[in-house]
């Protein structure tokens, strides 16, 4: 089973960018979106409807904001909108997918870069999420997790961790949740298989950063430990154009 995310920055513009063709062409069996900025009734039909696969969004409330979606080639026994917690479930960050083998968690985590009190709010959510995946894990279910954590774990994940210490996105406090997160049983796939710096999946637009690769690495495939024998491997497609973001992909066997 070939997973996808992609943080596209706009399903909207992505469309104009080749994002269903995108789709088809990746050969995934769930391609997970973060950052769709629209409502429902905006996404295009063509984005709706991509040859041999079902959809599902999760908007914001706020126009033109946050949002999520998935796509798949297999039918989930069941699809759920959100957390259950009122003030994260109106941004639409997050879809929950249960298949047979597994719940899948594609998640687009806030930004905590516009003070203190979104900052707040961010590790408010980290720790929301913290607690209902441990419940999926208590209860024995498989989990994987994807999505735009918005923050670089280590130093090997951004260009230059020196000059960014004190920035939302690699602040200790940040990098700390994911620390509580990996102890508590998940395994950064890409990690399984790339230890090399230099692998990043956010270049900022502003700064052309990209053209330099001077990126961080903010988006993540994680998995329980239930799930680890099954992952045959992890990547990233910092080719891909069309966004911000790059995709990272997920190859399960089970």
């Amino acid at each position: 089973m070939k997973l996808i995310s992609w943080n596209v920055n706009g399903i909207r513009a992505a469309e104009k960018k080749g994002l269903p063709e995108y789709v088809i062409s990746s050969g995934a069996d769930v391609v997970c979106l973060q950052e769709t900025k629209a409502q429902t009734d905006q996404i295009p039909l063509a984005l709706q409807q991509v040859a041999g696969y079902q959809a599902w969004f999760c908007s914001a409330e706020r126009k033109g904001y946050s949002g999520t979606a998935v796509y798949s080639r297999l039918a989930p026994r069941h699809v759920f909108y959100g957390l259950g917690v009122t003030e994260f479930d109106g941004e639409g960050r997050t879809l929950i997918l249960d298949f047979p083998d597994f719940r899948l968690y594609n998640i687009y985590y806030p930004n905590g870069g516009s003070g203190p009190e979104r900052l707040a709010y961010k590790m408010r959510f980290y720790e929301a999420f913290h607690a209902h995946v441990l419940t999926q894990v208590a209860a024995g279910r498989p989990v994987v997790v994807c999505g735009d954590f918005n923050t670089a774990h280590q130093e090997i994940d951004l260009a230059r961790p020196k000059e960014n210490s004190t920035i939302s996105g690699f602040l200790p406090e940040e990098r700390a949740f994911l620390d509580r997160f990996i102890a508590s049983g998940f395994i950064d796939t890409f990690r399984l298989f790339n230890r090399q710096p230099g692998q990043y999946t956010w270049w900022d637009m502003k700064t052309r950063a990209r053209e330099r690769d001077i990126g961080w690495r903010l988006d993540y495939f994680f998995v329980s430990a239930d799930l680890r024998a099954c992952v045959k491997e992890a990547f990233i497609q910092p080719s891909v154009q069309g966004s911000d973001h790059c995709p990272v992909g997920l190859v399960l066997d089970c």
